[in-house]
């Protein structure tokens, strides 16, 4: 790690922050707060990809075309390429809580005037407001969490509420099942439209974000972003609070007087957005930056993960017609239209198609909590690897098992790569410091909002006219960000970017 802080001085009432978060320790704060993490990541999930739902159940009704409902698709997608960076330098100037409960606000707000849309094009419009205020809501939520509970507990927090969210698009499949269905259409006179289940189902997505809101505003800002701006008083005070809710059951005082002083922190209160990105262009980020850039160039893997609902609906309707087994998922999916059945809502997700999407969100969860548990033993950088290596190659294989089964299989295996979004996360935190954290994780995701802008649009394509060649496309790009992370220093070997307890201990005695 070349990030080497200055030799500090410690006494007996002064700690280093690190070692103050563990005296703070991590109790029940620590718990509510992952919790609320999970839940804001489920909130940001619903209203930035809620549009695999709502483009194909509003199909009827606002007579959109192929080309449309790909753009409708990938609306909020650009709207993270461009509020990304933004809401992180927002956060990291002005701060991570109140940043993020602007954030949710808007986000919930924007998506609920989307549900009175009179046409496709205002629908895209607002979709992409939401998406620019949700933008800020991953990295920064990420950020707080990470920054507000102690190191030893860090790697598997972030990884346990990634694996949360890996469970959002279940968890999006299982609100719509009753909705979706449902055939009731209430006209609105005053606008011309019919208040219906896509609509009802747009105002249940945004309904989390408000929720999460609400409970923000008993949270503490960051002790680590307040420390970085110079203000330790009020940086003790919150560690005070994280402190007394961590052991409310315990009348023990945090006997802190002070947080040693660190003068190679950076204070961003003047802080430009150049001002921001540009270290992270120089010696020693530049070639952390390059590789994570690259790592997320690779990870398309969203872009099956936006056409999942169309793939599995019309998977499932031709399943339950045919009778061949020796098929792969493209020779489905290119084998025509199952007949219609005249009792379904029109343009409504087949059920059984969206139970599937809720087994595919719990194996992604599944498969990341085992992860978070093994992390610490195998490394970030290594257990990425690992990952990568395997879904890729799932996605590779996908059409050459001729077996229905089989094939499903493999697909459903590479989807489990979404984990590695998490895993490039917790990368970055270790590798950037306070002052620079929100900024590297949202600017080294830009390039992977970019691919998926664009990818979303190929696959959709290819799925048409070659579908074959979007998994050997899409699996052999993954791979390339194994590579990449193949020049990651193993995290395992790191020198931390801060004093850990037992040295600031030591320090001390030696004082």
């Amino acid at each position: 790690m070349h990030y080497v802080k200055k030799s500090v001085k410690f006494d007996s009432d002064k700690l280093d922050l690190e070692a103050a978060l563990d005296k703070a320790g991590f109790g029940l704060y620590g718990f509510l707060l992952t919790c609320l993490t999970s839940l804001i990541l489920i909130s940001f999930s619903c209203i930035a990809y809620g549009s695999p739902f709502i483009v194909p159940t509003s199909a009827c009704e606002l007579k959109t075309t192929s080309s449309q409902q790909g753009m409708l698709a990938s609306g909020t997608i650009i709207s993270l390429l461009i509020g990304g960076v933004i809401w992180s330098y927002l956060a990291d100037t002005r701060g991570r809580r109140a940043m993020l409960l602007i954030a949710l606000l808007g986000a919930s707000v924007l998506n609920i005037i989307a549900t009175i849309s009179v046409n496709w094009i205002m629908l895209l419009v607002f979709q992409v407001l939401a998406g620019l205020f949700a933008a800020g809501i991953y990295s920064v939520s990420m950020t707080l969490l990470s920054e507000s509970i102690p190191m030893a507990y860090r790697n598997t927090t972030v990884l346990i509420v990634s694996s949360v969210m890996m469970l959002a698009q279940g968890i999006m499949a299982l609100l719509a099942i009753p909705i979706i269905p449902l055939r009731f259409s209430h006209y609105l006179p005053s606008l011309g439209i019919y208040m219906n289940s896509w609509r009802t189902l747009m105002l249940v997505y945004s309904a989390p974000a408000v929720i999460c809101a609400v409970c923000l505003f008993f949270t503490q800002e960051s002790p680590k972003f307040i420390f970085n701006k110079k203000d330790d008083i009020k940086a003790l005070e919150a560690l005070r609070a994280i402190h007394r809710i961590n052991n409310w059951r315990s009348k023990e005082d945090f006997q802190l007087k002070g947080l040693v002083k660190d003068e190679s922190l950076q204070s961003t209160d003047n802080a430009s957005v150049k001002d921001q990105i540009l270290p992270l262009l120089q010696a020693p980020f530049l070639k952390y930056t390059i590789i994570m850039l690259f790592m997320n160039v690779g990870q398309q893997l969203t872009a099956f993960v936006v056409w999942m609902p169309t793939i599995a609906n019309q998977f499932v309707r031709i399943i339950q017609t045919g009778d061949s087994t020796d098929l792969t998922v493209c020779d489905i999916l290119n084998s025509g239209s199952a007949p219609v059945n005249p009792d379904e809502t029109p343009c409504a997700l087949n059920e059984t198609s969206l139970l599937i999407l809720l087994g595919v969100g719990g194996l992604q969860s599944v498969f990341n909590l085992i992860i978070s548990f093994l992390v610490n033993f195998v490394g970030r950088r290594n257990i990425s690897i690992i990952v990568i290596m395997l879904c890729g190659g799932s996605g590779i294989l996908v059409n050459l098992v001729p077996n229905v089964f089989a094939s499903a299989t493999l697909f459903c295996i590479m989807l489990l790569g979404a984990v590695v979004v998490g895993l490039c996360t917790t990368i970055c935190v270790a590798l950037f410091p306070t002052n620079l954290r929100a900024m590297a994780i949202a600017f080294t995701m830009v390039a992977q909002y970019l691919g998926i802008v664009a990818s979303i649009q190929i696959l959709n394509w290819l799925l048409k006219v070659n579908c074959a060649a979007g998994f050997y496309f899409f699996g052999t790009l993954y791979i390339s960000a194994a590579v990449a992370a193949f020049f990651l220093p193993d995290d395992r070997t790191l020198q931390p970017t801060e004093p850990t307890t037992t040295e600031v201990e030591n320090s001390e005695k030696k004082t």
